[in-house]
């Protein structure tokens, strides 16, 4: 082993800057470089050469750029005008009022975050998706927060070996060399928050990442305080190490980003849980409103709770982490001790069954009983998840479980390609960049003329290919691979081919090998001398995915053979580099999940805001979309089962052949494929507004974080009167339920009636002593299907009349039927929680009229 030396004393160096360029590291610090082409454009200018060298990292650049080159630019009018302009880009950007609710500060945790290239702290597109939510609420004004953690060696960096396995290479993150500031006191010591986890005081230093008018706060435990070398690698790797650093982690990031908030003087008034990760900080928040505000376990859930939100990410029951009763114990028995917590009250917050005494506790259920609101992230998966989690609401209808959607978006100014960014400054209204959630930014891109549009996605899709040659062949070299296959990927790849591109986590459930399921039709497709098909594939699996591995493999094998060679080529290291490159250079997105798997899927939508079309299976958000304007569906709207593979495959293939290849190839124009482009302006215009960040951020804010925030205005007033109060009252109602039941259902004028004729609905309910108003009575109406059941039902409120007989009270209304055939009536009573629906508690008491005693809810 040779000899290595550490230094005792450790000196950072920031290069020196001429006068006139003094706010050059002011700029890098700030992401926005990384959304906005103008000031990205000043590094670029200054030196292309070492902002190349330094993969985009201004930090890492300004450390490398020689002296000459920066007094050399000092003195260039031409590039003072381009600094000028960036500062006031940036000083303008920032210098706008939050909006909203006065006082309002949201929280939002993530596991992971992809922002820009350089820092290396997401896997995939949960990571990607909170990135693009951080500057999306930076953009609406938003007032919010980030909280994460920082990966001394990020998530993997992948290369693949001669036989085609993918291997985990080594790498590390120099904070100091990342758009990163450490945070201090105001005398300048480091500032440490520390969270017991198991029986040991673990510290962690906070570093913040300014996303343009958002900060971002991250958590790094791999410092000298923590003397235990486990605790020191619990932010080493995202998603690393075995089950006791993944309960740390998430430990640090709910426990210890709520302390660290506590610890800037950042005081949040809602508080967002970007899927299940951060639920423990909704046990902390309970600790902290029980030890401050002297209220009871059940008391500071139910004031902690209004202004919870919970978005889940996840389509199947094998997603969610799910911890044993055991390690909880571990982790968790002395915290509930010491905060007055029974660890039975704690062990029931994730646990689906009330009342359990085994099982294990899962981060999601605790999210969801501790939230008021909680969201899908697409139209389908909503009705995923409500069937998924209805164990949670077993007396509800599956469809009226409270679970909402919002629909997932991306970053229009991170992710358009520059060459088609210079088009719509020609042609689209001024402000497009700000405004491009406004459909009426977008009635102009018909005037674009298709040559013009084309023209710009050529340069784009030369400048991909460039891209993956040099990449490929460099892969290939390090590899060792022969001279042959380097030469061959140096110059692989078409421009003028119909070119598909296929990136994303190499999960099984994504199919990634569905495209060469019949090898020799494929081949015929691909190798068309006339009208040749090539396709750009780029994904990692997980260290510990055998089964993604080995699609891997068995792609990039079939990448080598002879009859491919030059028309299938695989991307190696998939991050935001690689994808930047792919959605807007390839002329077609392949999407091939299990279709009710894929919660919504963002790499289609970052391809057709680039006049990119989506070729997919009807999953995520492809299946709200409008198919036939931005592209083509494999396969309909039935239940994935496994022998669909073969026909998805088919028809995958038959679509290729008859319509998608065609219409590039034919009825073109000085070269141009008239019709594909003006499918690609359709599909443009739609997605711009449908399926961008501005849109998804703004429902946050109306659906959630406002009345979240508007909760926690209510409920802290008067010493957290309001929450006692509802306690209070939700006691009694538990106390009178057992005795509260129905009496009798009637529905006068039923029979044989008129469509449009009313019907009289009435009910009598003994209410054990509540009052009317303490209770929702509702008629559920709907046809009655083959079986006798109850089918496309609605819920029509019933009112007291005033009239009662003791504890016996009447409640009735009038319903007019909208449908003819055979109509069903029946009624429900739950007790009237709040206003909003969507926030009806998990296990709220419910009883349906007609359901015996034993069968209560």
């Amino acid at each position: 082993m040779s000899l290595q030396i550490y230094p005792l004393k450790q000196l950072l160096v920031r290069p020196s800057l001429p006068p006139a360029l003094s706010r050059l590291p002011e700029l890098g610090l700030n992401l926005m470089w990384g959304w906005n082409h103008s000031i990205r454009a000043l590094f670029r200018r200054l030196d292309s050469a070492a902002w190349k060298v330094s993969r985009f990292n201004p930090i890492v650049m300004l450390g490398r750029v020689s002296q000459e080159t920066l007094e050399r630019a000092a003195a260039d009018p031409r590039f003072l005008t381009l600094y000028k302009t960036a500062c006031n880009v940036v000083d303008n950007y920032l210098s706008a009022p939050p909006s909203g609710a006065s006082g309002m500060m949201v929280a939002y945790f993530s596991m992971e975050y992809g922002l820009v290239d350089c820092l290396h702290i997401y896997s995939g597109g949960l990571g990607v998706l909170s990135g693009d939510h951080l500057k999306a609420a930076s953009d609406a004004q938003i007032p919010l927060v980030g909280i994460g953690l920082l990966y001394q060696r990020g998530y993997l960096k992948q290369a693949i070996s001669a036989d085609g396995t993918q291997e985990e290479l080594p790498t590390v993150n120099d904070f100091y060399s990342l758009p990163l500031t450490p945070e201090s006191h105001a005398d300048g010591s480091e500032l440490l928050i520390d969270v017991e986890i198991g029986d040991t005081l673990v510290y962690f230093k906070i570093w913040r990442a300014d996303v343009g008018r958002v900060r971002l706060y991250l958590l790094d435990s791999n410092i000298p305080q923590n003397a235990l070398q486990e605790h020191r690698e619990i932010t080493n790797r995202l998603y690393g190490g075995d089950l006791h650093n993944r309960m740390r982690q998430e430990i640090a990031l709910g426990i210890g980003g709520l302390r660290a908030l506590e610890a800037l003087g950042v005081q949040p008034t809602v508080f967002h849980m970007n899927e299940g990760h951060s639920a423990f900080l909704a046990v902390e928040r309970i600790r902290v409103l029980m030890a401050g505000q002297d209220l009871t376990f059940t008391e500071a859930l139910e004031a902690s709770r209004g202004n919870n939100v919970f978005t889940t990410h996840t389509s199947v029951p094998a997603g969610i982490d799910i911890f044993p009763e055991e390690l909880l114990r571990q982790y968790f028995e002395r915290y509930c001790e010491q905060a007055g917590i029974a660890f039975s009250d704690f062990l029931a917050l994730g646990r689906s069954v009330p009342d359990a005494s085994s099982g294990g506790f899962s981060m999601a259920v605790s999210a969801f009983k501790t939230s008021a609101y909680r969201n899908a992230v697409s139209k389908l998966h909503r009705t995923v998840s409500q069937k998924m989690w209805r164990d949670l609401w077993p007396q509800m209808l599956t469809e009226e479980i409270p679970i909402a959607s919002i629909t997932n978006g991306v970053h229009l100014p991170s992710w358009v390609t520059g060459e088609l960014a210079a088009v719509y400054d020609q042609y689209l209204e001024p402000e497009w960049r700000d405004g491009h959630a406004d459909p009426r930014v977008w009635r102009h891109i018909s005037e674009i003329p298709l040559p013009e549009l084309w023209e710009a996605h050529r340069r784009r899709k030369r400048r991909m290919i460039n891209f993956i040659r040099e990449r490929a062949s460099a892969a290939a070299m390090a590899r060792r691979a022969p001279l042959s296959e380097v030469k061959r990927l140096a110059d692989a790849l078409d421009p003028e081919a119909l070119t598909i591109g296929f990136a994303r986590r190499f999960a099984t459930y994504k199919r990634a090998t569905l495209f060469f399921r019949d090898p020799e039709r494929l081949k015929r497709i691909l190798t068309d001398r006339k009208r040749p098909v090539q396709i750009v594939i780029a994904g990692k699996a997980h260290p510990k995915d055998v089964p993604g591995k080995a699609l891997i493999k068995e792609i990039f094998n079939l990448s080598r053979e002879t009859d491919l060679s030059g028309h299938v080529v695989f991307v190696e290291d998939y991050g935001i580099e690689v994808a930047r490159e792919l959605v807007g250079g390839v002329d077609l997105w392949l999407n091939t999940p299990r279709r009710e798997e894929e919660a919504c899927g963002t790499s289609g939508m970052k391809a057709g805001i680039n006049g990119v079309l989506n070729f997919s299976v009807l999953d995520g958000w492809f299946d709200e979309a409008e198919e036939s304007a931005i592209g083509w569906p494999i396969g309909g709207r039935e239940a994935y089962s496994e022998e669909r593979d073969d026909a998805h495959a088919a028809g995958l293939y038959s679509t290729l052949e008859d319509e998608i290849v065609p219409l590039f190839y034919d009825n073109r124009e000085q070269g141009v494929p008239v019709h594909w482009m003006k499918r690609v302006q359709k599909s443009v215009a739609h997605l711009s507004v449908a399926f961008n960040c501005e849109r998804m951020v703004g429902e946050y804010r109306s659906l959630f974080y406002d009345p979240a925030h508007r909760n926690h205005e209510r409920d802290k007033a008067d010493g957290y009167r309001p929450p006692k109060d509802r306690v209070a009252w939700q006691r009694s109602v538990a106390q009178a339920w057992p005795g509260v039941r129905f009496l009798e259902l009637n529905a006068e004028g039923a029979g044989n009636l008129v469509s449009g004729q009313p019907v009289a609905i009435s009910t009598k309910l003994d209410l054990a002593g509540l009052k009317p108003d303490d209770v929702l009575v509702e008629a559920i109406v709907g046809s009655v299907g083959a079986g006798g059941e109850l089918t496309a039902t609605s819920s029509i409120p019933l009112h007291a009349t005033g009239s009662a007989q003791g504890q016996v009270f009447l409640f009735q209304t009038d319903f007019v039927p909208s449908v003819t055939g055979r109509v069903g009536i029946t009624a429900r009573v739950s007790p009237n929680h709040a206003p909003d629906p969507l926030t009806r508690p998990c296990h709220s008491p419910l009883l349906w009229a007609g359901v015996p005693d034993e069968k209560r809810g």
